[in-house]
């Protein structure tokens, strides 16, 4: 604020370093001027203010100073990927840098919208995780931009938000696959029509694959698999397991298995938890593993039937879909 104790102000000009002007306004008595807008944190300032006083003479003041440099900030890893093009039950997630205590605040900072535009709400996980999704999965062909206004945004006292960014992405074709453990199928559908029955072998008795809906979140051509990340133990470490699927954050996937006989796809639940497709070492692009992956995109949704295991927790990877519409707003 710029203010006079005697006299009225006649102009205010407030730039920062780049140029840029201020706007501003005077009060009605000509007193004092303030900013329309918050002014930018780690920024730096010039003020020209001239003012009269009651006799009619003139004065001016020029200043310069720095607004506050933040100690502390914070930042939002976002899902999906800037220009991705993914399925229709993907859902927006963000993970902060830093626990967030003003939410109502950071909550405000980012915008989901969509064309053709549908509602979308957000559901906090914890005080560092904000998710957003609509009421059912995205029409094809919906265009979603994910903006970030977090750059001065408070989040927690003395924390400060750094970014100023759009994220969009494009909802593709409508994909959706179901996993019934007791038949081993999986059933994927295209556009509502059955696309691929495949064999499959889920989890075992012992450790049986989630119930619930999960969404792909991460697709890897091959990758290490060992038992110690995920609370097994030594009982498996296999280096390249081949078109794997992440569909859950505590280890759940699609995959390939060239280790497994393959009597046992179609036939027998053997896995410790992921839904396992026939392949070949080094990944085969004719395998049931194969078509799965090419024909998947980062955001389908896999619905696993299994009346003998859990739901899924909805913030165990992108399972927000097991909430009900009411359940979500709630959070």
């Amino acid at each position: 604020m710029v203010e006079v104790t005697d006299g009225r102000l006649t102009s205010v000009k407030v730039e920062n370093a780049d140029g840029t002007v201020v706007g501003g306004k005077t009060d009605a008595g000509g007193r004092s001027w303030r900013p329309t807008a918050a002014l930018t944190l780690s920024t730096r300032y010039t003020v020209d203010a001239y003012a009269v006083d009651g006799d009619g003479r003139a004065a001016a003041k020029h200043a310069v100073f720095t607004t506050l440099v933040p100690k502390n900030t914070f930042i939002g890893f976002f899902t999906p990927e800037d220009g991705s093009t993914v399925g229709t039950g993907m859902i927006v997630s963000l993970v902060f840098s830093h626990p967030v205590a003003n939410r109502g605040a950071v909550r405000r900072a980012i915008v989901v919208r969509s064309e053709p535009a549908v509602e979308v709400a957000s559901h906090w996980f914890g005080a560092q995780r904000l998710d957003f999704r609509p009421e059912s999965y995205w029409t094809p062909g919906t265009k979603v931009t994910l903006d970030l206004r977090l750059r001065d945004v408070e989040g927690a006292p003395g924390v400060y938000g750094t970014q100023a960014k759009e994220v969009r992405f494009t909802i593709g074709r409508d994909q959706r696959s179901t996993v019934e453990t007791d038949t081993h199928t999986m059933t994927v559908r295209r556009d509502g029509q059955v696309f691929k029955v495949l064999p499959v072998t889920a989890g075992s008795p012992s450790n049986p694959t989630y119930n619930g809906r999960m969404v792909i979140t991460e697709k890897l051509p091959l990758t290490r698999m060992n038992g110690q990340t995920v609370g097994f133990g030594g009982e498996y470490d296999i280096p390249d397991v081949p078109h794997a699927m992440r569909l859950t954050r505590s280890g759940t996937f699609i995959h390939g298995s060239y280790w497994a006989p393959p009597g046992t796809f179609g036939a027998v639940n053997t896995s410790h938890g992921c839904v396992g497709l026939y392949d070949v070492k080094g990944g085969g692009s004719n395998t049931p593993a194969g078509w799965m992956f090419d024909h998947s995109l980062v955001g389908d949704v896999v619905n696993v039937v299994n009346p003998h295991d859990r739901t899924v927790a909805p913030d165990n990877g992108l399972g927000g879909w097991n909430l009900t519409w009411r359940q979500w707003l709630a959070g």
